[in-house]
């Protein structure tokens, strides 16, 4: 063998016993992680679920209702036509016209007698009252959940904005009155957007049909 070889061969050994090292120093220095243990775990608090405050309940709108720790009160129960359900211990409650923040509170204070410190969440589970439908010359056409703060630009947003060709001047909102007839009221798009008629941007109400000719 000649002494190229020799030190060729040498250096490699070296460099294979050093690299051996650093591997068995860093398995030594790094200290292990122990296992995770479930019973270690802390129980998830009762934190609750909510709907979006903003949404008012109606009539026939269907509500996850429930109170933790107690199986026997929690439930589904859909809103009566005169706004109002039913539950154990607390009877009937005036739901219609609340968020699911309030009405939590509400059931809460109604099962204070029965229950210490109740915790109670409610979930909109099917929204079928709260609902403004949106035609015409938009981009997405159709029924819209509404909430307490949606104006006719949030409406037109919602759909996507305008199409082609549609008449910003002449949108309008049909809203129905106590008597059955429908009211048109106006809504100038351009005169809007320049601060002009500012108070044209109305909220919407349940029931409201925006039109976009």
């Amino acid at each position: 063998m000649t002494l190229t070889s020799k030190l060729t061969l040498i250096c490699q050994v070296v460099v294979l016993v050093a690299c051996l090292s650093a591997v068995t120093l860093s398995q030594t220095t790094q200290s292990p992680q122990p296992p995770a243990v479930n019973g270690d775990k802390a129980a998830p608090s009762p934190e609750k679920a909510r709907s979006d405050d903003s949404y008012v309940i109606g009539a026939n709108d269907v509500l996850a209702i429930n109170v933790w720790k107690e199986p026997d009160v929690s439930r589904s129960v859909t809103v009566r036509s005169d706004g109002k359900i039913s539950l154990p211990l607390v009877g009937e409650l005036q739901a219609g016209g609340q968020t699911p923040r309030q009405l939590e509170q509400t059931i809460a204070a109604g099962l204070k007698n029965y229950i210490s410190e109740p915790e109670v969440a409610v979930i909109v589970s099917e929204s079928k009252s709260q609902k403004i439908n949106i035609l015409g010359m938009v981009s997405r056409p159709g029924a819209y959940l509404l909430t307490s703060s949606t104006t006719i630009l949030d409406a037109i947003a919602m759909a996507g904005g305008f199409k082609d060709f549609a008449k910003k001047k002449s949108i309008y909102v049909l809203r129905a009155n106590s008597d059955g007839t429908q009211k048109r009221i106006p809504f100038n798009y351009n005169d809007v957007i320049k601060g002009t008629n500012p108070e044209q941007n109305i909220r919407l109400v349940a029931g409201d049909t925006l039109v976009v000719p």
